[in-house]
């Protein structure tokens, strides 16, 4: 039982990660310093919850909203922390594993495909209300996003059951937002 409350937590942990990287890790890394439902020290992951890597993390989130701020196109700010989100969600995932003494690298894969899972999912909602929105409107979405990724990881961490729910969400919701763009140029095949 033990093992499958971890790899909830991991792939919860990963899922958020993919949806925004940074907030996510200094969640489960401030859980962790507290031992808050997950604990790293005495693992490879230990530094996942040291001061250091916590700085680190934030000078990244800094770094990346500044790089928004200046106008860097939003399609390499959303490649960039894709990439960085699958990276720091399969290491979360993995160290989850790790806690309770339990083989981590599966964990590595599994929360690599989690979070690029949720990534893909966000980047075809960003992708389709980016379009909608104004300028106001549209410069909000980061927030909501950290928001949604807060949350979850929060909650991947204290009940890790949540995380089926939100892996399911996530897989259903880019099932349907890959349908719908099918059926959007449907009917232009039909006028050849």
């Amino acid at each position: 039982m033990r093992l499958l409350i971890d790899i909830l937590q991991g792939a919860g942990l990963a899922g958020a990660a993919g949806i925004r990287p940074f907030l996510p890790a200094l969640v489960a890394g401030a859980l962790a310093t507290g031992d808050i439902g997950i604990d790293y020290e005495g693992t490879p992951f230990g530094f996942l919850e040291a001061p250091g890597w916590l700085l680190a993390v934030v000078v990244a989130l800094i770094v990346v909203v500044a790089l928004q701020r200046r106008g860097v196109p939003d399609r390499t700010l959303d490649a960039a922390t894709a990439g960085i989100g699958i990276g720091l969600g399969a290491l979360m995932c993995a160290g989850a594993l790790a806690d309770h003494g339990y083989i981590w690298w599966p964990g590595i894969v599994g929360g690599g495909l989690c979070a690029a899972l949720a990534s893909a999912a966000a980047t075809s909602l960003l992708g389709r209300t980016r379009a909608r929105l104004d300028a106001g409107a549209r410069a909000a979405l980061p927030v909501y996003l950290e928001g949604a990724a807060v949350v979850l990881a929060a909650l991947a961490v204290v009940a890790p059951p949540v995380s089926v729910l939100a892996i399911g969400f996530f897989a259903e919701f880019l099932r349907r937002s890959r349908r719908r763009s099918g059926e959007k140029y449907a009917g232009l095949r039909i006028l050849r």
